[in-house]
């Protein structure tokens, strides 16, 4: 029976060890950011890696008042090409953790 004991004390000291490295390593991939970009850079976001908007930069040759459907294109394009980069970072950093479990 003690054996057991000390079977899961060693698996509860692992689980709060790799707890506390996922944190970390999420705590860091909240600290960088992804700048995503429509065609031609004609908008440029930049996102956190909790994904939190931090700037827009829009070209002005991107402002025409006659076609304002064109730059609202544009910054959805930026939008998700950030996000898209925010998601593959995640999955890259945090997906050791969660591969095999389903």
């Amino acid at each position: 029976m003690m054996r057991g004991m000390g079977n899961m004390q060693s698996m509860m000291k692992q689980m709060k060890k790799m707890q506390a490295q996922m944190t970390a390593e999420q705590a860091a991939l909240n600290e960088q950011t992804f700048t995503g970009a429509a065609p031609d850079d004609m908008v440029k976001v930049t996102f956190t890696g909790d994904k939190k908007m931090k700037d827009i930069t829009i070209n002005p040759d991107a402002v025409d008042p006659d076609d304002v459907d064109m730059l609202q294109d544009l910054v959805i394009a930026a939008v998700n090409d950030a996000l898209t980069k925010v998601d593959e970072q995640t999955q890259s950093t945090m997906g050791k953790y969660t591969k095999g479990l389903q």
